[in-house]
């Protein structure tokens, strides 16, 4: 249908309008395809003619006189687009982001070449300050424009540069996905899209004023203490407060945080909104300790809060993660906690719950894990369908300069390798910064990704408070002594405004001061510090009210032989139709109905019959790690793969029992520290649900030694937190050399909190008892009944505790290495210990050696025993759990053998393994009466020897020493 017949406009779009015209008469393709249908279906006249004109005919050698115009004209619109592109680009880079005015955000005080800072850069797209006026018709690829289409140059290197290089810097080019990258565009180019209400603005303002009056009360009261306030970045309390505003509105009523020291207590109380007098009290020099546990300080202990929020109007549940000081390290375990929670309240898509982590700028550069966490963002697995990043860029890390902290221009450039955008804003335009964070959780919401707030501000004082930033950053620090603080700068504004009065100002700055002071006042009858306000993770109806287990008893851990046949016959068969599996799957699915109908089971059968009976029991198990889903040692296969279909896979464990629990079975990133951490934070949300990580190999766990020490190890004492995780390490000395042999044992060992020189009262509670006290418990099983009985005891106990396994790796094969069913039937449970069940053991009186050992090594020394005829002479007992350490039950065997001599075994070197660890044990049991002597490899730097033949002279160097008396 024909446009309306119009004359031609007046003016510079007349001029504009006339140029279009006569380029789509040299080359209709030459124009937009909208103005091409214009242009069709017009009776447009050309100029100096009248209405009642023929239409306009223009012969060939018109055309040809209009060829250098038109192409002037195409070059002159092509260089638009390529002027929007370059700001949408590199705009970032001469943004106003610093609130201090002395660094480049960037680090980068060169300005691009290709953005229009002077007049004389037109130059650089063929245009001139005389085009300055010309309309030029915008791209698809803008929004500057609003409601038109057309908009003069002028304007549109005015509206870049309100978009790009004011106080927000936004980075998002380099995302692939061009539908995100025209949100984020409609969402800051818009013309005038910073808008707020009063209301907003008053909002935002008393947010300011919460935020700022915390840290100066605090200041006033606690002058000398270390509380690592925020000042400098108040405005982190609003922008926090916004992100959860938004997300609430958006449907989330669960948010986890995980932050760093800096700024804690503020968030504490103004973003969770913990109790006034039970953050001040933590300041009481007088305060007596709990008897919980050997707590933590102040800016790292962690708080879980259900709350109204006052904006919405809808309850929310929040929860700050407790963390160490290790920066970083809490990323993970956030991450983890946040998909469990997902995942036990059936949320795919994370519109439920959702995770924020703050971050400081010379960390987030810095810290590798950063790097690792990022990765596990958008695998199906890991995924918490996008977390909101606040950086708090302080631009200098301790005493160190950001020039010389890191090489890339932004301390936030890693999160460029997940395609997640950047936000950078300048700290002390508040409304700047709240816009900022509403796009952030509206992004989050929408798109599912991660995004970025990079938070340009400074730290009013040095690293804690009682710190002199003037030795090394002297003219920063001046300048900062002279920076107005960002609510008196924002007050005044808004009462220039005529939004609020001066007097409302000081009525809302008294209201809080007062709040405090009651507080305070509150504060001074605490008397003891109660460690369990301060737990973020309960398990509501785990333990009794007081929070103690509800008994201190196990039941048995072993299940009916039905059971066990139902789990061994999925296990041994594929329970899906038409699905091909590999013909050496066959074997191994052919042997493993061998055993079941001979009742026996290996290390792979039984660790199914563990899951297995749990998922029956409506416990969720969860396995991760690197290759865990075949096994690195080809044992596994609990995820089979159709041999002619891509992607099409069963996982057997899931088709067990109509109504079990689900089996969540996945391979990892290549990542031990942020895989590892992830685990433990998913393991802390639900204590029915065995959360189990396997290393690679045993000795790969050390790059995750942060999480063990910081968290695994410690965790309870510090912050009164549960915790069930099992970690499976493969260790063993096979001749593999140094690396991949040992789990490194002994760190584990040292890090037990039981006291060896102290034989432990015994009661009929012991064995539950000694569990419950300790801080982790430590295996090293040697038949696969032990390893199917703790990780079932792990759930059956009455409380949690991480459980660390030293698992088999030629025992995974070892024709000995198996166990009937009638070792995991209904009544048995494991064994902490493995009497010797011969000869020796029938006879004790003649038993000349009492052979103590752990793991593997036992069917090395029981082979060789047999070899020579030695069984009524030596008596071997098998440590399956270490720590705790069993006096009990050693005990009762040390007695049962009166005149034997006492031998340590190991195949570890003397240095490393057990031998540090019992040794001690061994002579408080037997009131030093006795000495042990000690069998093994000698004290190495190397775990073990990267030479075949020198293994195995050094193991049977071990027997004969063994053997030979």
């Amino acid at each position: 249908m024909p446009v309306t017949s119009e004359p031609f406009l007046s003016g510079s779009n007349s001029n504009y309008l006339e140029e279009m015209y006569y380029a789509w008469l040299e080359n209709p393709k030459s124009v937009h395809k909208s103005w091409d249908t214009f242009f069709k279906n017009s009776n447009m006249m050309a100029p100096g003619t009248s209405s009642d004109s023929p239409p306009l005919q223009v012969q060939s050698q018109g055309r040809t006189q209009t060829t250098a115009k038109v192409e002037k004209l195409i070059e002159d619109h092509l260089a638009v687009q390529s002027l929007i592109r370059t700001y949408q680009i590199r705009g970032h880079t001469v943004a106003q982001l610093d609130p201090l005015g002395i660094l480049d955000a960037d680090l980068d005080s060169c300005v691009p070449i290709d953005l229009i800072t002077s007049m004389d850069k037109l130059g650089n797209y063929g245009l001139c300050e005389s085009d300055l006026d010309k309309v030029f018709r915008l791209p698809t690829t803008t929004f500057i424009g609003g409601n038109e289409s057309a908009v003069s140059l002028r304007e549109i290197i005015k509206r870049l540069e309100d978009a790009y290089c004011r106080h927000i810097g936004l980075e998002y080019m380099f995302i692939n996905d061009v539908e995100q990258c025209q949100w984020i565009r409609q969402m800051f180019e818009t013309p005038n899209i910073l808008q707020f209400t009063n209301k907003e603005k008053r909002r935002l303002l008393a947010r300011l004023i919460r935020s700022t009056r915390f840290e100066e009360f605090l200041a006033r009261k606690w002058s000398s203490e270390k509380r690592f306030g925020v000042e400098g970045c108040e405005v982190l309390i609003p922008a926090l407060k916004t992100i959860i505003d938004v997300s609430i509105s958006m449907g989330v009523d669960n948010v986890i945080m995980g932050m760093p020291h800096r700024g804690r207590l503020n968030v504490l109380a103004n973003v969770i909104r913990k109790d006034l007098e039970q953050l001040f009290c933590q300041f009481d020099p007088k305060l007596e300790a709990s008897e919980e546990g050997s707590g933590d300080v102040k800016y790292h202990l962690g708080v879980y809060q259900e709350r109204l929020n006052r904006t919405t109007n809808k309850h929310i549940t929040m929860s700050l993660m407790a963390n160490p000081s290790h920066l970083e390290a809490v990323n993970p375990v956030v991450q983890g906690k946040t998909k469990a929670e997902q995942f036990y309240r059936g949320d795919t898509t994370g519109q439920k719950v959702m995770s924020i982590l703050l971050h400081g700028d010379a960390a987030f550069a810095g810290q590798g894990i950063v790097y690792e966490t990022f990765h596990l963002s958008d695998l199906p697995s890991y995924t918490t369908h996008g977390t909101i990043h606040v950086v708090v860029n302080n631009q200098i890390g301790f005493t160190t300069d950001p020039r010389v902290a890191r090489s890339s221009p932004y301390p936030t450039d890693v999160a460029r390798v997940v395609n997640a955008p950047i936000f950078h804003v300048n700290g002390d335009d508040p409304e700047a910064v709240i816009y900022v964070c509403k796009v952030a959780a509206e992004w989050r919401s929408t798109h599912n990704k991660d995004v970025v707030i990079d938070l340009v501000c400074y730290r009013r004082r040095g690293h804690n408070e009682v710190d002199q930033p003037m030795f090394t950053q002297p003219l920063m620090y001046k300048q900062i002594q002279q920076q107005v603080p960002v609510v008196k700068k924002y007050a005044d504004q808004l009462i220039s405004e005529g939004v609020l009065t001066l007097q409302e100002f000081e009525e809302e700055v008294a209201n809080y001061d007062r709040i405090c002071e009651e507080a305070y006042t509150r504060a001074k009858d605490e008397k003891i510090l109660q460690i369990k306000e301060w737990l973020d993770s309960p398990w509501p109806g785990f333990f009794d009210q007081n929070g103690e287990p509800k008994s201190m008893t196990c039941p048995p851990t072993g299940i009916s032989e039905d059971v066990l046949d139902q789990i061994g016959n999925i296990a041994s068969s594929v329970p899906v139709e038409n699905f091909i599996i590999h013909r050496g799957l066959s074997r191994i699915l052919k042997g493993r109905a061998e055993m079941i109908k001979d009742q026996v089971v290996d290390w792979a059968l039984a660790e199914y019959m563990a899951f297995g009976s749990l998922l029956k029991e409506g416990i969720h198990v969860r396995l991760s790690g690197q290759d865990v889903e075949r096994g690195t040692f080809s044992h596994r296969h609990h995820v089979l793969h159709d041999q002619e279909v891509d992607k099409k896979t069963c996982v057997p464990m899931n088709h067990l029992w109509p109504n079990q629990a689900p089996y969540t079975v996945c391979n990892s990133s290549l990542s031990e520290f942020g895989v590892l951490g992830f685990e433990l934070g998913f393991a802390m949300a639900n204590p029915n649900a065995l959360v189990c990580w396997e290393a690679q190999f045993g000795d790969f766990y050390n790059t995750a030694q942060c999480i063990l020490d910081q968290f695994v190890s410690s965790g309870q004492t510090k912050w009164i937190r549960n915790n069930g995780i099992v970690l499976l390490l493969p260790h063993g000395m096979e001749g593999m050399g140094p690396e991949h042999s040992s789990a490194r044992p002994e760190r584990f060992l040292q890090m037990s909190n039981e006291n060896s020189d102290v034989y432990p009262s015994y009661t009929e509670d012991f064995e539950v008892k000694q569990l419950f006290d300790c801080n982790w418990i430590i295996v090293n099983c040697s038949t696969p009944a032990s390893y199917f009985h703790v990780l079932r005891r792990q759930i059956l106990l009455p409380f949690r505790k991480p459980l660390i396994i030293f698992t088999p790796k030629s025992l995974l094969r070892h024709p000995e290495a198996k166990s009937s069913f009638d070792e995991m039937a209904t009544g048995t449970r494991f064994q902490r210990i493995i009497p010797d069940a011969g000869v020796a053991s029938d006879n004790p009186n003649e038993v000349k050696r009492l052979v103590f050992c752990t793991g593997k090594i036992y069917y090395e020394l029981a082979k060789e025993r047999i070899n020579r005829n030695m069984e009524k002479e030596v008596a071997i007992i098998r440590l399956e759990q270490l720590s705790p350490f069993p006096f009990d039950l050693l005990k009762r065997e040390t007695g049962k053998y009166p005149d034997a001599e006492i031998i340590w075994c190991q195949e570890e070197h003397k240095n490393m393994g057990y031998y540090d660890y019992v040794k001690p044990r061994f002579k408080t049991l037997l009131h030093y009466e006795k000495s042990v002597c000690y069998v093994g490899r000698e004290p190495a730097a190397a775990p073990a020897t990267g030479n075949k033949k020198a293994h195995l002279v050094e193991l049977q160097r071990i027997l004969d020493r063994c053997f030979n008396f």
